[in-house]
């Protein structure tokens, strides 16, 4: 497999390169130069055997199928500081229409363990072969973070920052990142907004000098190793569950959604993709509109999601465009300098013929919560629930079956679901005793240059 910028301007990458750099050297974003086509999947294979089949394609000739095979057994077999079940992520059937993916059954309580426990898994496999260091960065709003950390922190020669907006996560979210006591994991509280802490990572990884002297990589999803393994889930699920799958996805940076998005590609039987936003409803504003136009990022009860820059709707972009590199530029370069584009009604109307999108603000949340547990008894966190909102009012016009992402445990997020169901969620054991764990962090102004300093700082140089 050969991957390509969407910018147009790199050569062409091998899995392990892009694995490691994680964004493009033209700061464009790696996808495949073709998606491959899923083969016949026999009934009742495991979680593994599909991961297996579907993620062979992306990774040869660099790793051989064993070796993925391993990773992916490391990865997923259930233990009590990993997934706890051999489901990996279990589906509740809540009534004939609509079923309930549950995405947090890893370590950290989110669906972001799916992704990021393996590539941890994978970052150790080539800083074993290579003997090199490493330094991952990343910006998280709240569960990539942790996910990160817990996927990364015992990877040989790894070095971890984390950058999130301080006081933006909730008190689980945050303290998941910064009660973690090692030496190479570094959580840094960034005074603004997620969009201001993934805008500096982008920067750092734009700067070739830093990058080629810290061997940086990321774990956001602008690292396709992280959209590849997502998609595992959501091939496994479409067979599970029978015909053509819609899937509702509580999205934000729009890895998620994109990752759905590649398994129809690759040919799983999923039908619609329904965008659920909250307040921060830029990706709902533009299936609506056609134009892409940034606000500032309002606080919400789902911190996930408030976001205003989707950095892998670029990736969706491109393939809309015919992967026209230079138009994608254009585009991009307008959003950049103005916070606005707008795509030709065409790319609309096709992107409108797969992708469907609603909002859900905090009231609605709340209320959504409410509603859930006294329809099914069954607790859902706020990010979720902007799912359920959504397929509410979007249902009618849902054909065939659909699953709802819960993107995390309602423990993450004991407030607002206490609010709402007048229950406090506990937290499972092995995190029970979160609130009396010392906590690790630095506050830094959203200045690039006083984070650069502190990561080479504190990587010894």
């Amino acid at each position: 497999m050969k991957y390509i910028s969407t910018r147009g301007r790199a050569p062409e990458a091998s899995f392990t390169e892009v694995l490691m750099q994680g964004l493009a050297p033209d700061g464009g974003l790696y996808v495949p130069k073709e998606f491959p086509k899923l083969p016949d999947l026999k009934p009742g294979l495991s979680y593994i055997d599909i991961a297996h089949t579907v993620l062979l394609p992306y990774v040869s000739p660099d790793m051989s199928s064993g070796e993925l095979r391993t990773l992916l057994e490391n990865t997923y077999t259930p233990r009590l500081d990993g997934f706890d079940t051999p489901d990996v992520t279990p589906i509740v059937r809540l009534d004939d229409r609509l079923s309930v993916l549950e995405l947090f059954r890893g370590p950290t309580l989110a669906f972001k363990d799916v992704a990021l426990q393996f590539l941890g898994q994978l970052f150790d496999w080539n800083l074993q072969r290579t003997g090199k260091k490493l330094t991952i960065l990343g910006a998280t709003s709240g569960d990539t973070g942790s996910a990160a950390i817990e996927g990364c922190r015992h990877a040989a020669g790894a070095r971890v920052h984390i950058l999130y907006p301080h006081g933006r996560p909730s008190d689980v979210q945050r303290r998941q990142m910064t009660t973690v006591a090692s030496d190479n994991i570094h959580a840094i509280a960034v005074q603004g907004s997620f969009d201001d802490c993934q805008a500096i990572v982008k920067a750092l990884f734009n700067d070739p000098a830093f990058r080629a002297s810290q061997n940086l990589t990321a774990v956001n999803s602008i690292n396709w190793a992280r959209i590849m393994a997502q998609t595992v889930y959501y091939v496994h699920t479409a067979y599970r569950v029978g015909g053509l799958t819609n899937f509702v996805v509580p999205t934000g940076n729009f890895g998620n959604i994109y990752a759905a998005y590649v398994a129809r590609k690759m040919g799983a039987p999923i039908g619609r993709l329904v965008v659920a936003s909250n307040r921060n409803d830029i990706l709902a504003r533009f299936l609506e509109t056609g134009t892409m136009t940034k606000r500032d990022v309002e606080p919400s009860l789902s911190p996930s999601m408030d976001i205003q820059v989707s950095s892998n709707f670029e990736r969706l972009l491109f393939d809309l465009l015919g992967q026209d590199a230079d138009a994608l530029k254009t585009l991009m370069a307008d959003f950049t300098k103005t916070g606005t584009y707008t795509v030709a009604p065409d790319v609309l109307d096709t992107l409108r013929a797969t992708f469907m999108g609603g909002r859900a603000d905090d009231d609605q949340i709340l209320a959504t919560i409410t509603r859930v547990h006294n329809a099914y008894g069954y607790t859902i966190d706020p990010h979720t629930a902007v799912g359920f909102h959504v397929y509410e009012g979007l249902k009618d016009t849902l054909k065939g079956p659909t699953v709802a992402l819960a993107c995390a445990h309602p423990a993450k997020f004991p407030d607002a679901v206490t609010d709402a169901t007048g229950q406090h969620p506990a937290l499972p054991q092995a995190l029970a005793d979160l609130f009396d764990r010392e906590e690790h962090f630095t506050i830094l102004p959203n200045d690039i240059e006083q984070i650069r300093h502190y990561i080479l700082n504190h990587n010894g140089e």
